[in-house]
């Protein structure tokens, strides 16, 4: 009777963690998501235009209007994913405008001490003195790791230009993003979205150096002594290299790839005095990512012109943005922040996970009646709850968040 009674106990106990998130959720509907509630529907999101490009295998994507700000079409806006070295922009709107472009830096071997293995580099060295405009060439054209890392020393360290990355993402109203790292690297927890990405472009992009940077397509690069070695940007839109051809109108922004993220990449370009923005996360290829940013951008330019706005890009609320609430809120409606299951699902899940609790109990207390067929029972039930667990993902991990999803 001590081992039942010890059994339904912890039975007890979990019908009480299993009704926890249920009384903390609600519909996902219920909170508005940053920048309108229909980037975070599924599927694509327009409306007053046609002939957006059937082919496109991103698993996020955003068009928007950098003047307005208005988002004229979206698939997934507010997915989590990895960021790569798109996560870049974030770092240069957080760092850029505190050291003059003339001011010099001899770096140390300390210095570069500490960059991850496999990350892409510039070809920083120790004991060279470099300009802060130098090194700015190196994060914005060859994405340089070695570059940010400098940068970020010269700014107090890494750990706090991290925090004040983080800082700047929620002022921008970012709240998709989660920063570890200054230079985009794969860590685990290392997330951002289109929107996200997108909301840095534009705010950076109001930055003449930012803006010159991103727009630059060959720079000289100090090799020491009053030797150089030249540097070509590596966004194929701007440069036309691998015979993908330069993008009419081009101004930036930033590309990225790591093996874990794949390709990601934010485009920027004006014509006839309009510019867009179209942010691009995870196609099928390695230039597909260029490919699928070109034909909404022309899509932007062309059919897109009619288009009624799906979404709007939040001002920073240091400029006097509205406070506008995370899109995490409504997490797991297809194409939210996080991918996680839907609050629905939760519930849905929550309720079974209920429902087998009970059974479990009830179970236990055909154990007082039969050992044999008690035994049956709670081996039914443990089967069912693993089918469950398995059916409504509860017992997985976050595939979204890690990007394999």
């Amino acid at each position: 009777m001590r081992d039942s009674s010890r059994l339904t106990r912890r039975a007890a106990l979990g019908l009480t963690a299993a009704a926890l998130p249920l009384s903390a959720a609600g519909p996902a509907h219920a909170t508005a998501v940053i920048g309108g509630d229909r980037l975070a529907r599924g599927g694509i999101q327009a409306r007053g235009a046609t002939g957006l490009p059937k082919k496109l295998t991103a698993r996020s994507w955003i068009v928007a209007d950098g003047g307005s700000g208005e988002v004229l079409a979206a698939f997934n806006a507010h997915r989590r994913l990895p960021p790569a070295s798109t996560l870049k922009m974030l770092f240069a709107d957080t760092v850029l405008k505190k050291f003059e472009r003339t001011e010099r830096y001899k770096v140390t071997d300390a210095d570069l001490a500490g960059i991850p293995s496999g990350s892409s580099l510039v070809g920083v060295k120790p004991g060279i003195t470099y300009t802060v405009e130098q090194l700015w060439q190196g994060v914005f054209l060859h994405s340089g790791n070695d570059a940010v890392h400098v940068l970020a020393l010269m700014n107090g360290g890494v750990a706090k230009t991290v925090a004040e990355m983080q800082a700047e993402a929620e002022d921008l109203q970012a709240l998709d993003t989660h920063v570890v790292s200054p230079d985009g690297f794969d860590h685990p927890e290392q997330l951002s979205s289109a929107y996200d990405l997108t909301l840095f472009a534009r705010h950076g992009l109001k930055n003449e150096d930012f803006r010159g940077y991103c727009g630059t397509r060959t720079a000289d690069f100090p090799a020491g002594g009053k030797k150089t070695f030249q540097i070509q940007n590596t966004d194929r839109l701007l440069t036309g290299a691998w015979g993908r051809g330069a993008y009419k109108g081009l101004i930036g922004v930033k590309n990225g790839y790591t093996s874990h993220a794949g390709n990601t990449f934010t485009g920027a370009a004006t014509r006839g005095g309009r510019t867009l923005l179209v942010t691009v996360m995870h196609p099928a290829g390695s230039n597909a990512v260029y490919e699928e940013t070109a034909a909404l951008l022309d899509w932007g330019f062309g059919a897109g012109s009619s288009a009624q706005a799906v979404g709007t890009l939040v001002e920073p609320l240091s400029e006097g943005g509205a406070k506008a609430k995370s899109a995490r809120a409504a997490a797991g409606a297809p194409g939210s922040a996080s991918g996680r299951p839907s609050t629905w699902r939760l519930l849905e899940g929550g309720a079974g996970t209920v429902a087998l609790l009970g059974g479990g109990v009830w179970a236990l207390r055909r154990r007082w009646a039969g050992k044999n067929a008690g035994n049956a029972a709670g081996r039914a039930a443990k089967r069912a709850t693993g089918k469950h667990a398995r059916e409504t993902g509860l017992d997985e991990t976050d595939v979204e968040r890690a990007g394999r999803g």
